[in-house]
Protein backbone atom coordinates (compact mmCIF):
# COMPACT_ATOMS: atom_id res chain seq x y z
CA UNK A 1 0.00 0.00 0.00
CA UNK A 2 1.15 3.42 -1.01
CA UNK A 3 1.57 5.93 1.71
CA UNK A 4 0.48 9.59 0.15
CA UNK A 5 1.63 12.49 2.12
CA UNK A 6 -1.41 15.00 2.80
CA UNK A 7 0.39 17.56 4.64
CA UNK A 8 -0.41 20.83 3.37
CA UNK A 9 2.97 21.32 2.37
CA UNK A 10 2.62 18.35 0.45
CA UNK A 11 -0.81 18.93 -1.27
CA UNK A 12 0.65 22.50 -2.29
CA UNK A 13 3.14 21.66 -4.10
CA UNK A 14 1.12 19.35 -6.12
CA UNK A 15 -1.03 22.04 -7.14
CA UNK A 16 1.65 24.41 -7.79
CA UNK A 17 3.28 21.49 -10.19
CA UNK A 18 -0.28 21.07 -11.97
CA UNK A 19 0.07 24.73 -13.04
CA UNK A 20 1.55 24.57 -16.13
CA UNK A 21 2.63 28.19 -16.10
CA UNK A 22 4.01 28.23 -12.73
CA UNK A 23 5.79 25.50 -13.46
CA UNK A 24 7.33 27.31 -16.28
CA UNK A 25 8.06 30.74 -14.84
CA UNK A 26 9.73 28.65 -11.96
CA UNK A 27 12.27 27.04 -14.60
CA UNK A 28 12.55 30.63 -16.21
CA UNK A 29 13.99 31.70 -13.08
CA UNK A 30 15.84 29.12 -12.31
CA UNK A 31 17.76 29.71 -15.35
CA UNK A 32 18.27 33.09 -15.44
CA UNK A 33 18.86 33.08 -11.95
CA UNK A 34 22.15 30.78 -13.17
CA UNK A 35 23.06 33.09 -15.55
CA UNK A 36 23.36 35.33 -12.86
CA UNK A 37 25.43 33.43 -11.09
CA UNK A 38 27.94 32.28 -13.65
CA UNK A 39 27.93 35.41 -15.80
CA UNK A 40 31.28 36.20 -16.06
CA UNK A 41 32.18 32.81 -16.64
CA UNK A 42 29.21 32.47 -19.30
CA UNK A 43 29.89 36.08 -20.73
CA UNK A 44 32.34 36.22 -24.06
CA UNK A 45 33.67 39.50 -22.21
CA UNK A 46 34.49 38.69 -18.99
CA UNK A 47 36.01 41.68 -17.81
CA UNK A 48 34.66 43.63 -14.91
CA UNK A 49 31.70 45.15 -15.69
CA UNK A 50 31.71 43.91 -18.76
CA UNK A 51 33.65 47.64 -19.81
CA UNK A 52 35.92 46.37 -22.98
CA UNK A 53 34.99 49.92 -24.83
CA UNK A 54 36.28 49.52 -28.63
CA UNK A 55 34.72 52.69 -30.19
CA UNK A 56 35.62 51.74 -33.61
CA UNK A 57 32.54 48.90 -33.63
CA UNK A 58 30.04 50.92 -31.77
CA UNK A 59 26.31 49.93 -32.52
CA UNK A 60 26.97 47.03 -34.58
CA UNK A 61 24.09 44.38 -35.38
CA UNK A 62 23.76 41.00 -33.65
CA UNK A 63 26.17 38.73 -35.50
CA UNK A 64 28.96 40.96 -36.18
CA UNK A 65 32.38 39.31 -36.48
CA UNK A 66 35.75 41.10 -37.02
CA UNK A 67 39.41 40.06 -36.85
CA UNK A 68 40.98 41.20 -33.43
CA UNK A 69 44.33 41.19 -32.02
CA UNK A 70 44.20 40.20 -28.47
CA UNK A 71 47.42 40.91 -26.44
CA UNK A 72 47.21 39.11 -22.89
CA UNK A 73 47.61 41.20 -19.65
CA UNK A 74 51.19 41.87 -18.75
CA UNK A 75 49.97 42.69 -15.28
CA UNK A 76 51.69 40.73 -12.39
CA UNK A 77 49.34 41.05 -9.85
CA UNK A 78 46.86 38.02 -9.99
CA UNK A 79 43.43 37.50 -9.45
CA UNK A 80 42.12 34.72 -7.70
CA UNK A 81 39.20 32.40 -9.29
CA UNK A 82 36.25 33.00 -6.67
CA UNK A 83 36.99 36.74 -7.48
CA UNK A 84 37.00 36.58 -11.35
CA UNK A 85 33.92 34.55 -11.21
CA UNK A 86 32.31 37.31 -8.85
CA UNK A 87 33.80 40.60 -9.91
CA UNK A 88 34.62 39.74 -13.43
CA UNK A 89 38.92 39.89 -14.55
CA UNK A 90 40.25 43.03 -13.04
CA UNK A 91 43.53 42.43 -15.68
CA UNK A 92 41.34 41.94 -18.94
CA UNK A 93 42.94 41.10 -22.14
CA UNK A 94 43.54 44.55 -24.69
CA UNK A 95 41.32 43.68 -27.96
CA UNK A 96 42.13 45.75 -31.21
CA UNK A 97 39.92 45.24 -33.63
CA UNK A 98 41.47 45.49 -37.28
CA UNK A 99 40.57 44.67 -41.06
CA UNK A 100 43.40 43.43 -42.26
CA UNK A 101 47.36 41.97 -41.07
CA UNK A 102 50.27 40.96 -42.47
CA UNK A 103 53.24 38.81 -40.01
CA UNK A 104 56.45 39.37 -40.61
CA UNK A 105 59.15 38.08 -37.93
CA UNK A 106 58.15 39.31 -34.67
CA UNK A 107 56.20 42.52 -36.22
CA UNK A 108 52.17 42.67 -36.86
CA UNK A 109 51.46 45.35 -39.37
CA UNK A 110 47.73 46.07 -38.80
CA UNK A 111 44.79 48.42 -40.13
CA UNK A 112 43.02 49.36 -37.51
CA UNK A 113 39.10 48.62 -38.28
CA UNK A 114 36.80 51.67 -39.00
CA UNK A 115 33.52 51.73 -39.98
CA UNK A 116 30.77 53.42 -42.28
CA UNK A 117 33.03 53.23 -45.03
CA UNK A 118 36.19 54.64 -43.65
CA UNK A 119 40.09 53.58 -44.47
CA UNK A 120 41.38 53.16 -40.50
CA UNK A 121 45.12 53.71 -39.64
CA UNK A 122 47.86 51.30 -40.42
CA UNK A 123 50.61 50.75 -37.55
CA UNK A 124 52.38 47.94 -36.47
CA UNK A 125 52.96 46.27 -33.60
CA UNK A 126 56.20 44.14 -31.81
CA UNK A 127 54.74 41.03 -30.21
CA UNK A 128 58.20 39.54 -29.29
CA UNK A 129 57.38 40.11 -25.43
CA UNK A 130 54.44 38.05 -25.45
CA UNK A 131 54.93 33.82 -25.12
CA UNK A 132 51.82 33.17 -28.28
CA UNK A 133 53.06 33.46 -31.09
CA UNK A 134 52.07 36.14 -33.48
CA UNK A 135 49.29 34.23 -35.57
CA UNK A 136 48.00 33.00 -32.64
CA UNK A 137 47.69 36.74 -30.93
CA UNK A 138 44.81 36.98 -33.67
CA UNK A 139 41.50 36.11 -32.92
CA UNK A 140 37.71 36.48 -34.89
CA UNK A 141 35.54 37.59 -32.19
CA UNK A 142 31.27 36.93 -32.54
CA UNK A 143 29.07 39.44 -31.05
CA UNK A 144 26.07 37.90 -31.06
CA UNK A 145 23.77 40.40 -29.68
CA UNK A 146 26.15 43.19 -31.10
CA UNK A 147 27.74 46.09 -29.70
CA UNK A 148 26.37 48.94 -27.66
CA UNK A 149 27.19 52.95 -28.40
CA UNK A 150 30.71 52.47 -26.91
CA UNK A 151 31.45 48.82 -28.55
CA UNK A 152 30.97 46.91 -25.69
CA UNK A 153 29.70 43.51 -26.04
CA UNK A 154 25.95 43.55 -25.40
CA UNK A 155 25.22 40.02 -24.54
CA UNK A 156 28.11 40.33 -21.98
CA UNK A 157 26.33 43.29 -20.79
CA UNK A 158 23.00 41.73 -20.91
CA UNK A 159 24.09 38.40 -18.69
CA UNK A 160 25.98 40.70 -15.87
CA UNK A 161 23.24 43.12 -15.69
CA UNK A 162 20.87 40.27 -14.59
CA UNK A 163 23.15 40.36 -11.42
CA UNK A 164 21.31 43.78 -10.87
CA UNK A 165 18.18 42.51 -10.86
CA UNK A 166 18.37 39.57 -9.14
CA UNK A 167 20.57 41.13 -6.57
CA UNK A 168 17.51 43.52 -6.27
CA UNK A 169 15.34 41.48 -5.56
CA UNK A 170 16.38 39.33 -3.10
CA UNK A 171 18.19 41.90 -0.90
CA UNK A 172 14.83 44.29 -1.13
CA UNK A 173 12.57 41.15 -0.44
CA UNK A 174 14.50 40.25 2.42
CA UNK A 175 14.57 43.87 3.77
CA UNK A 176 10.63 44.31 4.08
CA UNK A 177 10.48 40.93 4.97
CA UNK A 178 12.24 41.73 7.84
CA UNK A 179 10.64 44.91 8.96
CA UNK A 180 7.23 44.19 8.08
CA UNK A 181 7.27 40.62 9.65
CA UNK A 182 8.58 42.20 12.48
CA UNK A 183 6.10 45.68 12.51
CA UNK A 184 3.13 43.74 11.76
CA UNK A 185 3.65 41.07 14.21
CA UNK A 186 4.00 43.15 16.96
CA UNK A 187 1.13 45.47 15.86
CA UNK A 188 -1.09 42.63 15.41
CA UNK A 189 -0.10 40.87 18.32
CA UNK A 190 -0.41 43.47 20.58
CA UNK A 191 -2.98 45.89 20.09
CA UNK A 192 -3.86 48.76 21.70
CA UNK A 193 -1.51 52.18 21.87
CA UNK A 194 1.44 50.07 20.02
CA UNK A 195 -1.12 48.97 17.51
CA UNK A 196 -2.29 52.78 16.69
CA UNK A 197 1.55 54.03 16.57
CA UNK A 198 2.85 51.36 14.39
CA UNK A 199 -0.14 51.50 11.97
CA UNK A 200 0.40 55.86 11.99
CA UNK A 201 3.80 54.98 10.81
CA UNK A 202 2.48 52.59 8.10
CA UNK A 203 -0.24 54.88 6.91
CA UNK A 204 2.33 57.63 6.79
CA UNK A 205 4.87 55.80 4.74
CA UNK A 206 1.52 54.40 2.30
CA UNK A 207 0.97 57.83 1.31
CA UNK A 208 3.89 58.77 0.19
CA UNK A 209 4.69 57.92 -3.72
CA UNK A 210 6.82 54.83 -3.81
CA UNK A 211 9.39 56.08 -6.58
CA UNK A 212 9.59 59.98 -4.87
CA UNK A 213 9.98 57.87 -1.58
CA UNK A 214 12.68 55.87 -3.14
CA UNK A 215 14.30 58.94 -4.76
CA UNK A 216 15.08 60.38 -1.34
CA UNK A 217 16.09 57.68 0.17
CA UNK A 218 18.85 57.41 -2.76
CA UNK A 219 19.40 61.11 -2.53
CA UNK A 220 19.98 61.00 1.12
CA UNK A 221 22.07 57.62 0.82
CA UNK A 222 23.97 58.75 -1.81
CA UNK A 223 23.85 57.07 -5.29
CA UNK A 224 25.22 53.79 -5.64
CA UNK A 225 24.90 50.11 -5.70
CA UNK A 226 24.30 49.12 -2.41
CA UNK A 227 22.41 52.73 -1.63
CA UNK A 228 19.69 51.39 -4.28
CA UNK A 229 19.41 47.90 -2.89
CA UNK A 230 18.33 49.74 0.63
CA UNK A 231 16.50 52.32 -0.90
CA UNK A 232 13.74 49.86 -2.78
CA UNK A 233 13.80 47.96 0.39
CA UNK A 234 13.02 49.91 3.12
CA UNK A 235 9.75 51.27 0.95
CA UNK A 236 7.93 47.87 0.28
CA UNK A 237 7.65 46.77 3.74
CA UNK A 238 4.92 48.46 4.40
CA UNK A 239 1.99 45.98 2.51
CA UNK A 240 4.04 42.71 4.18
CA UNK A 241 3.35 44.44 7.91
CA UNK A 242 -0.81 45.27 6.56
CA UNK A 243 -0.74 41.71 5.89
CA UNK A 244 0.80 40.17 8.23
CA UNK A 245 -1.02 42.93 11.27
CA UNK A 246 -4.14 41.68 9.54
CA UNK A 247 -3.49 37.83 9.89
CA UNK A 248 -1.87 37.60 13.41
CA UNK A 249 -5.29 39.32 14.36
CA UNK A 250 -7.92 36.84 13.19
CA UNK A 251 -4.79 34.17 14.04
CA UNK A 252 -4.60 35.62 18.06
CA UNK A 253 -8.20 34.33 18.91
CA UNK A 254 -7.97 30.49 17.31
CA UNK A 255 -7.81 27.69 19.99
CA UNK A 256 -4.07 26.71 19.56
CA UNK A 257 -2.64 30.45 20.51
CA UNK A 258 -4.88 29.98 23.19
CA UNK A 259 -3.66 26.89 24.34
CA UNK A 260 0.15 28.00 23.82
CA UNK A 261 -0.13 30.67 26.52
CA UNK A 262 -1.87 28.50 28.86
CA UNK A 263 0.86 26.32 28.73
CA UNK A 264 3.15 29.29 29.73
CA UNK A 265 5.10 29.98 26.48
CA UNK A 266 6.01 33.88 26.24
CA UNK A 267 4.78 35.66 23.29
CA UNK A 268 7.75 35.48 21.33
CA UNK A 269 7.36 31.95 21.02
CA UNK A 270 4.00 32.08 20.62
CA UNK A 271 4.51 34.77 17.74
CA UNK A 272 7.22 33.19 15.65
CA UNK A 273 6.66 29.22 16.30
CA UNK A 274 3.24 28.98 16.46
CA UNK A 275 1.40 31.86 14.33
CA UNK A 276 3.56 33.41 11.85
CA UNK A 277 4.29 29.58 10.47
CA UNK A 278 0.05 29.10 9.61
CA UNK A 279 -0.17 32.84 8.22
CA UNK A 280 2.95 32.49 5.85
CA UNK A 281 0.79 31.26 2.46
CA UNK A 282 -0.50 34.97 1.74
CA UNK A 283 3.57 36.71 2.83
CA UNK A 284 4.96 34.76 0.25
CA UNK A 285 2.62 35.32 -2.21
CA UNK A 286 3.01 39.33 -2.24
CA UNK A 287 7.47 38.57 -2.01
CA UNK A 288 6.95 37.43 -5.38
CA UNK A 289 5.21 40.00 -6.41
CA UNK A 290 7.74 42.42 -4.38
CA UNK A 291 10.39 40.62 -6.52
CA UNK A 292 8.94 41.99 -9.66
CA UNK A 293 8.14 45.45 -8.22
CA UNK A 294 11.79 45.96 -6.90
CA UNK A 295 13.28 44.51 -10.45
CA UNK A 296 10.79 47.53 -12.32
CA UNK A 297 11.41 50.08 -9.18
CA UNK A 298 15.46 49.92 -9.74
CA UNK A 299 15.60 49.79 -13.88
CA UNK A 300 13.22 52.69 -13.56
CA UNK A 301 16.14 54.04 -11.11
CA UNK A 302 18.95 53.42 -13.24
CA UNK A 303 17.11 54.98 -16.09
CA UNK A 304 16.80 58.14 -14.46
CA UNK A 305 20.56 58.04 -13.41
CA UNK A 306 20.15 57.65 -9.66
CA UNK A 307 20.18 53.75 -9.90
CA UNK A 308 23.24 51.66 -10.39
CA UNK A 309 25.95 53.85 -11.63
CA UNK A 310 27.97 53.79 -14.68
CA UNK A 311 29.90 51.28 -15.81
CA UNK A 312 28.22 49.08 -13.93
CA UNK A 313 25.68 46.90 -16.03
CA UNK A 314 22.18 47.54 -15.63
CA UNK A 315 19.13 46.70 -17.81
CA UNK A 316 17.83 49.99 -17.22
CA UNK A 317 20.55 52.14 -17.81
CA UNK A 318 20.79 49.84 -20.81
CA UNK A 319 18.04 51.32 -22.25
CA UNK A 320 18.86 55.00 -20.79
CA UNK A 321 22.24 55.17 -23.20
CA UNK A 322 20.11 53.47 -26.11
CA UNK A 323 16.36 54.54 -25.92
CA UNK A 324 17.05 56.93 -28.49
CA UNK A 325 18.24 54.32 -31.09
CA UNK A 326 14.72 52.91 -31.58
CA UNK A 327 14.21 56.24 -33.89
CA UNK A 328 18.14 55.83 -35.16
CA UNK A 329 17.25 52.36 -36.87
CA UNK A 330 19.38 49.91 -34.15
CA UNK A 331 16.22 49.49 -31.60
CA UNK A 332 17.26 46.11 -30.08
CA UNK A 333 19.84 48.08 -28.54
CA UNK A 334 16.99 48.94 -25.78
CA UNK A 335 14.47 46.52 -26.54
CA UNK A 336 16.88 43.29 -25.57
CA UNK A 337 17.21 44.52 -22.09
CA UNK A 338 13.67 45.96 -21.85
CA UNK A 339 12.22 42.58 -22.73
CA UNK A 340 14.94 41.12 -20.04
CA UNK A 341 12.95 43.13 -17.56
CA UNK A 342 9.47 42.03 -19.09
CA UNK A 343 10.17 38.41 -19.08
CA UNK A 344 11.61 38.50 -15.67
CA UNK A 345 8.84 40.38 -14.18
CA UNK A 346 6.49 38.32 -16.15
CA UNK A 347 7.67 35.29 -14.36
CA UNK A 348 7.53 36.36 -10.94
CA UNK A 349 4.25 37.12 -10.97
CA UNK A 350 3.34 34.26 -12.76
CA UNK A 351 5.12 32.13 -9.67
CA UNK A 352 3.18 34.66 -7.22
CA UNK A 353 -0.38 33.76 -9.12
CA UNK A 354 0.78 30.22 -8.60
CA UNK A 355 1.48 30.36 -5.26
CA UNK A 356 -1.61 32.00 -4.72
CA UNK A 357 -3.58 29.24 -5.82
CA UNK A 358 -1.22 26.79 -4.19
CA UNK A 359 -1.75 28.24 -1.06
CA UNK A 360 -5.65 28.96 -1.35
CA UNK A 361 -7.10 25.89 1.43
CA UNK A 362 -10.49 27.01 0.11
CA UNK A 363 -9.62 25.46 -3.75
Amino acid sequence: MIHKSTSLTSIALQKFKKDFWGVFSFTLVVLIGFFALFAYVLAPDNSENANQIQLSIHSKSPGFSVKTIVLPSLKTNKQGFFSKWFLGDKNPDLLIPISSYKVEGDIISYTEYASDGLIGQDKQLDVSKYSKSPEDLVESKTYYLGTDKYGRDLLSRVLIGSRISFSIGFIAVLISLLIGISLGSIAGFYGGKTDAFIMWIINITWSIPTLLLVIAITLALGKGFWQVFIAVGLTMWVEVARVVRGQIISAKELQYVTAAKALGFNNYRIISKHILPNIMAPVIVICAANFAAAILIESGLSFLGIGAQPPMASWGAMIKDHYNYIILGKPYLALVPGLCIMVLVMAFMLIGNALRDALDVKS
